[in-house]
């Protein structure tokens, strides 16, 4: 049974501006969640997990996955490998470490899989890929990409992994489809060259700035076309990026919304320009 804190879901929403709650043509969901409207969510986890067993090369680590996503979305105060093992029937400290360190599963397959789904279930004409990033909490040695850096989910800088992520919203709901893991400068250096071999980072992974990852998940979701959709949404930091505007301008097809620096210079009107021949 999935127990949820009542009192962080209540100011959460209280966060929500009015916009998104009142007047909406459409039915935008809420915070205002209650145990009794997650009954039957483990069955649900149950079926996501069957849909994605053909990412992994073999059944066991399609449990320990699971036994991972149960963890996550239970109650425990600290959501380590031991506590969660210990949590779910049948979980095996060993075995989950295993999986989560040395775990090997078909990335690619597994977010063709996810972004099925999400067309399935979500899928709209007039759906919306939206690119974004965040930062969340994470300590230790051993973890890739941790750094003091902007944390999203504490609103200030301290240890942690920041990602890049490409979320699809449509009328029937949103959900994520992709992400990147953004290595920090400091991971680029020479002083990280042991940390890099011992977390096996790949070579593509280094120089990559959020805004050319965001591009690469665009041309990825563009090329596939599992997810249809109309618009291309982000906020300044890839509007202003030439990088990502160019991967986007040359899928033609779709409607961007771009943010821009408020600082931003432009013309109010049109300059006279001059074509100069040269012999």
């Amino acid at each position: 049974m999935l127990l949820l804190d009542t009192p962080y879901i209540t100011r959460r929403q209280h966060m929500l501006p009015a916009c998104r709650t009142e007047g909406e043509g459409f039915t935008m969901p809420t915070f205002n969640v209650v145990p009794s409207d997650v009954e039957g969510f483990m069955d649900a986890l149950q079926e996501l997990q069957s849909a994605l067993h053909d990412g992994f090369p073999r059944r066991e680590p399609c449990a320990h996955c699971f036994d991972s996503m149960v963890g996550q979305c239970s109650t425990l105060a600290r959501k380590a490998i031991e506590p969660m093992a210990l949590r779910v029937e049948g979980g095996t400290i060993r075995g989950l470490q295993r999986f989560l360190s040395a775990g090997v599963w078909d990335e690619e397959q597994m977010v063709w899989n996810d972004q099925q789904l999400v067309a399935e279930e979500r899928g709209d004409p007039d759906g919306v890929l939206l690119f974004d990033e965040t930062g969340f909490v994470q300590k230790g040695q051993d973890a890739v990409g941790v750094a003091r850096q902007s944390c999203g989910t504490l609103g200030k800088v301290d240890n942690g992994q920041v990602g890049v992520f490409a979320g699809y919203a449509s009328r029937p709901g949103y959900a994520l489809v992709d992400k990147r893991l953004f290595l920090p400068e400091a991971w680029l250096t020479d002083a990280y060259a042991a940390r890099r071999t011992t977390c096996q980072v790949p070579d593509e992974w280094r120089g990559q700035s959020k805004p050319q990852w965001a591009a690469a998940m665009w041309q990825a979701r563009a090329h596939e076309g599992l997810l249809p959709l109309k618009y291309v949404g982000a906020d300044c930091l890839y509007g202003h990026s030439p990088d990502f505007l160019d991967a986007v301008d040359a899928c033609v097809g779709g409607t961007t919304c771009m943010a821009i620096p408020a600082d931003t210079r432009g013309w109010l009107q049109a300059p006279r320009t001059t074509e100069q021949v040269y012999r």
